[in-house]
């Protein structure tokens, strides 16, 4: 009995360490428009590719002329997951097509749906634009949740100017308006240090909100805008930027966050791909 005791504890001790480091292992996910200058290559080789960086979890809307229902077979044969997919705000207003973004989203087996934009009149972003992002979102959040999904809103930084003096923001206008029982985030840090922003203060200041991050880095010497666009050469690899990426991952384990993806919208995002998933294993 003794022998048999001692031998199980040796087991244990082979075993344990094993099932520790798999259960906190950071999953890595990707935004699959990073993956575009390799597109033409067909989506399987993209697939491998992501594979062969140990990325576990995508964000997309599917495979480039590929069935939904195919691209999600490929995509866990090789180990990954489709977390989220995105949506156009028109689409999330109409019945019919908000039928289609249930559907397909359930067909890639993701769970996040992710408007990336309100549509405003060029740099333009007034009140009344915000005002009914608003409403369409919690009126589409609803209609999501009612159907086992999620919707998350991408903001890209024209939301933090003022809409009234001694009022605050459009954006805290968005958060105090909007119903968090329909209606998420999912932050690029990126766009959040664009304004002028903090990203570790945002995800500290409404902890159950964010769902989700965009991950890329910012230049240093980048000059700060309120309009949602920026050179895309900018980007640069994790880490190196001034975003200060290794504070927010910090601060987004600490408040709950498991999905975060990688993207980088310049022209070396396959280059560089690497070494943003590099610099993401080395963060403890």
């Amino acid at each position: 009995m003794k022998k048999l005791t001692t031998k199980c504890l040796l087991i244990l001790m082979l075993i344990i360490p094993a099932c520790v480091l798999e259960s906190h292992a950071q999953a890595i996910g990707i935004q699959l428009g990073t993956m575009r200058k390799m597109m033409p290559e067909g989506m399987p080789a993209v697939i491998a590719k992501l594979k062969e960086l140990g990325i576990t979890e995508i964000e997309g809307g599917g495979g480039r002329n590929m069935d939904p229902a195919a691209f999600r077979k490929l995509v866990e044969q090789n180990g990954l997951k489709v977390i989220a997919t995105g949506a156009g705000f028109d689409n999330l207003q109409n019945k019919d097509s908000i039928q289609k973004i249930i559907k397909n989203a359930k067909a890639l087996g993701a769970q996040y749906v992710i408007c990336y934009w309100i549509p405003h009149d060029g740099d333009n972003f007034t009140f009344a634009d915000m005002k009914k992002g608003v409403e369409v979102f919690n009126a589409a959040g609803k209609t999501l949740k009612e159907n086992g999904l999620t919707l998350s809103y991408h903001a890209h930084g024209y939301e933090f100017r003022e809409y009234a003096e001694g009022k605050g923001t459009l954006f805290e206008y968005f958060m105090e308006n909007t119903k968090p029982e329909y209606v998420t985030l999912q932050m690029d840090v990126f766009w959040m240090k664009n304004p002028g922003q903090d990203p570790v203060a945002l995800l500290k200041k409404y902890p159950t909100r964010w769902k989700s991050l965009h991950l890329k880095d910012r230049r240093v010497g980048t000059p700060d805008n309120l309009n949602g666009r920026q050179d895309k050469e900018t980007n640069v690899v994790l880490g190196t930027g001034d975003v200060g990426i290794g504070e927010v991952m910090k601060t987004a384990k600490q408040i709950g966050i498991k999905h975060f993806f990688i993207e980088d919208e310049s022209t070396r995002a396959l280059e560089q791909l690497p070494q943003h998933v590099a610099y993401l294993k080395s963060l403890k």
